[in-house]
């Protein structure tokens, strides 16, 4: 059963750590940690310009560095991990481009349509992608009774998250472009959970 919304409650904040070496050579990045590069410190640190002084009642990171910097540099304070928003555990395709990927297997691939299989990490299936984020949710609404909240994380994470939030079918992510360094809010239109923007980044206009 869906829970009433209250129409006094917060908005939910989506923040994506800035950029990093395989980010932007395509590479997927799950459980590696990897750090920021010098343009994905700047973009971070960009962010509070669209953050823009907000208070949140609740503010939330993985554990890994790339976001935990992006939160400091965005100047988010008293920040929480929640290790249930770490990336995708990409398993035996960690760290390889979708272009490899497909060679390697002689066809078309995404992950959200055919998934991953175990390597060193055991790989994560989409549903059990969701269901952590489900968690995350139900973590956060009570905090959303009292103000806005502030979620640091990852691409692909935060695509189906939102996809929860949204009561639509995780495959949905597919269509939602996160870019690194960018802001997204969602909220409610009346009783319907609603993306109130997306994919703001601080040299993007507001939309």
């Amino acid at each position: 059963m869906t829970a009433a919304h209250d129409p006094s409650s917060g908005s939910l904040f989506l923040v994506r750590h800035g950029q990093t070496e395989w980010a932007r050579a395509g590479r997927h990045t799950g459980l590696t940690d990897v750090p920021l590069t010098p343009e994905g410190e700047a973009g971070a640190k960009a962010l509070a310009t669209l953050l823009d002084g907000r208070r949140f009642a609740l503010a939330l990171s993985s554990p890994l560095q790339r976001a935990r910097r992006t939160a400091d540099l965005a100047g988010l304070t008293g920040v929480q991990v929640d290790d249930r928003l770490v990336e995708w555990d990409y398993g035996g395709y960690e760290g390889l481009t979708t272009a490899e990927i497909r060679e390697r297997l002689g066809r078309p691939w995404n992950v959200f349509d055919d998934g991953v299989p175990a390597g060193d990490t055991p790989g994560e299936t989409l549903e059990a992608l969701a269901a952590r984020t489900r968690a995350v949710l139900d973590r956060v609404r009570p905090a959303l009774a009292e103000g806005d909240v502030v979620l640091v994380g990852h691409g692909h994470c935060l695509r189906v998250l939102a996809t929860v939030w949204l009561r639509q079918e995780p495959r949905m992510a597919a269509q939602l472009i996160l870019h690194a360094g960018s802001l997204s809010e969602l909220g409610w239109e009346r009783e319907t959970p609603a993306i109130v923007s997306w994919n703001r980044t601080p040299d993007t206009p507001e939309r």
